[in-house]
């Protein structure tokens, strides 16, 4: 349950003819921060030159005023620009005459006094930051009073790491959209992100609207990895997840770009990428990265059997590598609470945060061991990840192990049923990916060497030996369905089917 924020401090709203407010009076000085002058001031100067609205508008929202009048009056105005006419003192009359809250104040004439204290246009943006800014100040008062009474008379029993949790979820969902809770939101404001989102993919090369995981037919199939979004990648083990996952996590980070607008740096191409490898160590995980980008097998790397002018292959590749924007946590059994929370301080970085990959699910841990089993334990896990990626705006990758009732079948292709611990992985889940390598079975069935059986296996080897297939089993967005990769197992590595064999050469 988290943290409760406490309901505002008031201050006693300034009457009809008070043109002379004390800039600090003992009650304001006990009361949370605000500036009844700078919301003026702004009001005024947006009566006058509906031009700063645009100037603010992508940051300053009706409940940063302190003033719920102030706060209205802010709306009506962006509403009426919104309509594309003009908004001053004569055009909000008809809107507000009957407004009950402006009539305490003094009714249509505050409006008049409004423009009377209206900021220059030099410094009306200035005022709008100033407003902006308290509301933020008086937001942390609320999280620091929440803070305190669950610490001192908790509402439910928690652990001090699970309060810790709570608070760092308030103050990194304050840090990123400037209110504790964004509540109910305009259609149009959606239907404007969602419009943006379809230009960028038109403009995009490949017409992805989400992040590239640099497999042609896998983004033509996902439309890209969508931010938001849980992705499950299963499969039995030695099938290929940790491979694929990698691959794509290498591609997002190697590929990125970016642009900076008013200080801030926006992804324009790949990504930043966090990688939480709770089964293997980080220099195991760079091994696979630099096999991979080098096209030396990490077996070979790990033995230290290197060929004439590998070594400097590795150290041209360990080079053109080092800068790339990928993080690897490899703590073990790491709980679902902690797992989030070095997201988000990552996300808060300079660099931000574009993509997330769990290895894997079921050695995430909960945050205390339900006595209901493990099924609801992973049920919990999935939820809670698919809420970071909504809290975060990224797409989550978790990796998922299958259970063994796959190797019964005579038909080994993965399905949905399969999904070990199920409980609400698929349910939570926007995309489920199954891995499948049909070589993976097929080498366990060699005949007997030099025999005609032997000859047609190992024909069939050699077709399917170099290939791999990803099961669409769920798709939210889109259709479900079968994509066929290349698969180089020596360098663990998938790849566009039709680049099989320069990937084999390579």
């Amino acid at each position: 349950m988290p943290l409760a924020a406490p309901a505002p401090v008031r201050y006693k709203r300034p009457m009809a003819g008070d043109n002379n407010i004390p800039p600090e009076t003992p009650e304001a000085a006990t009361s949370a921060p605000h500036n009844i002058e700078a919301e003026q001031a702004l009001l005024g100067a947006l009566l006058i030159d509906n031009e700063i609205y645009f100037r603010a508008a992508d940051y300053l929202k009706v409940e940063h005023f302190y003033d719920p009048v102030h706060g209205q009056i802010f709306d009506a105005i962006a509403k009426t620009i919104g309509k594309g006419l003009l908004a001053d003192a004569i055009s909000l009359k008809t809107t507000l005459e009957h407004h009950e809250g402006l009539a305490q104040i003094g009714g249509i004439e505050y409006l008049a006094r409004l423009l009377s204290e209206a900021a220059s246009t030099a410094n009306a943006p200035e005022y709008a930051r100033l407003v902006y800014d308290l509301a933020l100040r008086r937001d942390l008062m609320r999280i620091g009073d929440s803070i305190l009474k669950e610490a001192v008379d908790p509402v439910e029993p928690k652990s001090g790491p699970e309060l810790i949790e709570d608070a760092e979820q308030l103050l990194f969902s304050l840090a990123e959209t400037g209110g504790i809770s964004r509540g109910f939101r305009p259609f149009n404001e959606a239907l404007s992100e969602s419009m943006e989102m379809a230009a960028a993919a038109h403009k995009r090369e490949g017409g992805l609207s989400g992040v590239a995981t640099g497999l042609i037919d896998l983004d033509h199939k996902l439309g890209g990895m969508h931010k938001s979004d849980l992705i499950i990648i299963a499969g039995r083990p030695s099938m290929g997840k940790t491979a694929l996952a990698t691959n794509i996590a290498f591609h997002v980070a190697k590929n990125y770009k970016y642009e900076v607008k008013d200080g801030v740096r926006h992804t324009t191409d790949g990504g930043v990428v966090a990688f939480f490898s709770l089964e293997m160590s980080s220099e195991q995980l760079a091994t696979r990265l630099i096999a991979e980008h080098t096209g030396i097998s990490s077996s070979t790397i790990r033995r230290g059997e290197l060929g004439e002018g590998d070594f400097d292959k590795l150290l041209d590749g360990a080079a053109a590598l080092n800068s790339i924007p990928l993080h690897i946590d490899d703590t073990g059994g790491l709980p679902v609470g902690a797992l989030a929370a070095r997201a988000r301080r990552l996300k808060r970085t300079s660099k931000g945060l574009d993509l997330i990959v769990v290895d894997y699910l079921q050695l995430v841990t909960a945050e205390s061991r339900r006595k209901d089993g493990r099924v609801q334990e992973v049920s919990e896990i999935t939820q809670r990840l698919k809420s970071l990626a909504k809290e975060l705006d990224v797409p989550v990758i978790a990796l998922s192990q299958l259970s063994r009732q796959v190797e019964q079948r005579e038909d080994k292709k993965p399905q949905l049923s399969d999904l070990r611990e199920s409980g609400s992985i698929e349910q939570d889940a926007d995309v489920v990916m199954f891995v499948y390598r049909e070589a993976y079975y097929e080498a366990r069935k060699e005949p007997s060497y030099n025999t005609p059986e032997h000859a047609e296996w190992q024909t069939k080897m050699n077709e399917i030996r170099q290939r791999a297939e990803i099961i669409i089993g769920k798709q939210r967005h889109g259709p479900i369905g079968n994509v066929d990769l290349s698969f180089i197992e020596e360098l663990t590595k998938f790849g566009n089917l039709d680049k099989i064999h320069e990937d084999s050469a390579h």
